[in-house]
């Protein structure tokens, strides 16, 4: 009994000195009210106990907010270097053959997308050699194409960045790829007064990698460095 005492008395005092010790520790707080409560009775209203868990409820959303929106900034930034490193690396070729390989291979990769396609709409037969030679990255199409491929039946409006689940129709954009792609951005793109446009198509595996209520500020900028980019191969 002597020994209890004596740790009693130890405890009080730290209490004393420090009793920030007590206030910062949500769980003991919780019980001493509780305990409070219990010795008030039933019959009695504790306005204080009231306040108080409200503000602590309140307190729970505050700090719950809090943390999705360090996670959406942190996601934010990682999303912004991502592009900054896929518009570097697509930077980078000297040839226009090479440009196009990168962007089904490196650009891809860094952007985390399964497959990448360039449509650009022209009057040149798609059979042509100077065509063929490009690779499958590249796909010509005839003039309206792409407002028919981004519009018909599909209730969108005429925006640069278009993000939907979608399972190719057919093959003639992603080839092999068509019978897994289920999500994509599709990248309007203008190249100058005189010219037709095109549209740069990312395709993903993933059905929820690409949908119509994400932000799409990011390919925005990314689809605005690539017209320009493009309007000096063009010329």
């Amino acid at each position: 009994m002597t020994n209890i005492a004596q740790q009693l008395d130890e405890l009080r005092e730290k209490i004393i000195a420090d009793p920030e010790v007590i206030l910062e520790d949500q769980e003991l707080m919780n019980a001493l009210v509780t305990a409070n409560e219990r010795q008030m009775g039933s019959n009695i209203v504790d306005m204080r106990g009231i306040a108080m868990e409200r503000l602590e409820a309140r307190l729970d959303r505050l700090e719950e907010t809090h943390r999705s929106v360090i996670a959406a900034a942190y996601e934010n930034l990682a999303g912004t270097n991502q592009v900054h490193r896929a518009i570097l690396r697509m930077l980078d070729p000297n040839q226009f053959e090479d440009f196009l390989r990168d962007l089904d291979g490196d650009v891809a990769d860094t952007l985390n997308v399964d497959c990448v396609r360039l449509v650009l709409e022209t009057v040149q037969d798609e059979t042509d050699a100077s065509v063929k030679k490009l690779g499958d990255v590249l796909h010509v199409a005839k003039p309206g194409f792409i407002d028919e491929y981004l519009t018909t039946a599909r209730n969108t409006d005429n925006r640069q960045v278009t993000l939907r689940q979608v399972t190719p129709d057919t093959d003639d954009l992603y080839g092999e790829a068509s019978d897994w792609i289920h999500s994509e951005a599709a990248l309007r793109l203008d190249f100058g007064e005189g010219r037709l446009p095109g549209m740069l198509l990312m395709g993903s595996e993933d059905p929820h990698h690409f949908k119509p209520n994400q932000g799409t500020d990011l390919l925005a900028f990314f689809a605005g460095v690539f017209e320009r980019s493009m309007r000096r191969w063009l010329s």
